[in-house]
């Protein structure tokens, strides 16, 4: 019986969707038939009982740990691209209500100037219809004739004008409109890997959620024991490196007044859950919590962890300070504050709830520092 709950549980770290109740099953007797000498006794009870399992092997708790990371990693990575593909469509759809503006004046402007166009057809056309030159020519009075010169000059003048700035609007409103239009079929794009991020994010976290429901509440209890277990691991390891007692420069350490207050936004949504794509105040995601953390301290950041990675100034993790953020993963997929004494406030998951951990706890990218 424990080597079948065993299988199970190997199967389940292969294939997710395999995986079936870890619980094994009792044992059943066929009916025996009547003898010569009447029926043959019932089964002792001693032969009915069920034999208790034998545990899971901490061996095979972390196989499912390795795959439940993984498949929480994935998840990460997909609400990095959520996250991403949600700043996009903002910053989109406000540079689409600004074009909308803009190619409505620009319509309006066009009218004006079309209104100001047939005014003048029409003055022309009440003067006989006559072209100004004509009537400059057959003029044959000096003082006329002068003050028909400067008439004409102004009303060329005039014409020209008014026929550059309808050129000009025209174009403006041709570009605004066509850049309108490519922005909507981007803003659709974004649209569309939002949803795509989103279905990925849902299928991971449904997926590490089946996993967890397969173990008992031991078992459970265990492999939150190996969590804590390994973290302690990469911590102590990271420490033994000698990485704080490399901090030569004490000022360079100290939190700046901005990384104080980010410091302090961060400390105080400690117990607050993980929720993939949220930014506060009830709940956060990592890169969600910290870009929330340094605006409240008065110095906007990029909202993704992998911007925040790219366009932050980076310094040597040997000088980092309170309020500097942590990256973390080859692909930036996660990030955490600096709060000092080797100690990081992150939200690791779902599931989990903001928190404070090691800096060590997961394998260093680099580190960032909003206040530069």
């Amino acid at each position: 019986m424990a080597r079948g709950k065993r299988g199970l549980l190997a199967a389940a770290v292969t294939v997710v969707c395999a995986v079936t109740v870890l619980a094994v099953p009792g044992t059943a007797f066929a009916s025996v038939p009547a003898g010569p000498a009447g029926p043959s006794p019932a089964p002792s009870a001693t032969a009915t009982a069920t034999p208790m399992p034998a545990p899971v092997p901490d061996a095979e708790l972390e196989k499912v740990r390795a795959r439940l990371d993984g498949l929480y990693h994935d998840a990460a990575v997909a609400t990095d691209a959520y996250n991403a593909a949600e700043e996009k469509t903002r910053k989109q759809s406000a540079q689409l209500a600004g074009l909308e503006k803009r190619t409505d004046a620009a319509r309006e402007k066009l009218a004006e100037l079309k209104d100001q166009a047939g005014a003048a057809a029409r003055a022309q056309y009440r003067d006989s219809g006559m072209p100004p030159m004509a009537r400059f020519l057959l003029s044959d009075n000096p003082e006329r004739f002068a003050d028909g010169a400067g008439t004409l000059l102004n009303g060329a003048r005039a014409t020209k004008k008014l026929i550059a700035e309808t050129d000009r609007v025209e174009r403006e409103l041709k570009r605004d409109t066509d850049d309108a239009a490519a922005r909507w079929k981007k803003l659709e794009r974004d649209r569309k890997d939002k949803a795509a991020a989103q279905k990925t994010i849902q299928a991971r976290i449904k997926d590490a959620e089946k996993l967890e429901s397969q173990l008992e509440k031991k078992e459970k209890e265990r492999l939150a024991e190996l969590e804590r277990q390994a973290a302690r691991k990469a911590q102590t390891a990271w420490l033994d490196t000698g990485v704080l007692k490399k901090k030569a420069d004490t000022a360079s350490t100290t939190a700046t007044s901005a990384g104080a207050e980010a410091v302090a936004f961060a400390t105080a949504q400690l117990g607050k859950p993980y929720v993939w794509g949220a930014e506060g105040p009830e709940s956060f995601d990592c890169s969600g919590l910290t870009s929330q953390a340094w605006a409240d301290a008065g110095t906007p950041i990029p909202r993704t962890s992998q911007e925040q990675w790219k366009h932050l100034r980076h310094v040597d993790v040997t000088e980092m300070r309170p309020g500097d953020l942590v990256i973390y993963f080859a692909d930036a997929t996660h990030v955490g504050m600096y709060v000092g004494d080797g100690k990081i406030i992150h939200a690791p998951r779902p599931g989990r709830t903001v928190t404070v951990a090691g800096a060590g706890t997961m394998p260093i990218l680099g580190v960032v520092r909003p206040d530069a």
